[in-house]
């Protein structure tokens, strides 16, 4: 078996694992997905199988001075202030696959800071 091939199988253990605590939750999750260059979030409601509010790196207007890390702190506090516009205020946390540290953990203290319970 292929090196990429063993990481991508890993990858979907670490993300199944990850959504299968969160099966059982009514909550709607947050997903989180970050690239070399950009961070995107989403809300979604896995009941109606429909994507509630979502916002990203590409969306911003203006480009926000700073490290990675603080460019998703910004987009934690954007989605949570477009997520309260909605009605949301609680959320369930979904990372996937990747671990709580740095700029998840920065994405998820930024949604907490603009008002959402996760």
């Amino acid at each position: 078996m292929s090196l990429q091939r063993k990481i991508a199988q890993r990858e979907k253990r670490r993300s199944q694992r990850v959504r299968k605590k969160l099966k059982h939750s009514d909550l709607p999750r947050v997903s989180v997905f970050k690239s070399a260059k950009h961070i995107y979030g989403q809300i979604i409601d896995d009941l109606k199988k429909t994507t509630l509010v979502s916002f990203s790196t590409l969306q911003m207007k203006s480009n926000v001075a700073g490290d990675k890390t603080e460019v998703a702190h910004q987009i934690g506090l954007e989605l949570a202030k477009r997520a309260l516009k909605q009605g949301i205020n609680q959320v369930a946390f979904d990372r996937g696959s990747f671990l709580y540290h740095g700029r998840v953990k920065a994405f998820a203290e930024g949604m907490r800071e603009g008002g959402i319970n996760i």
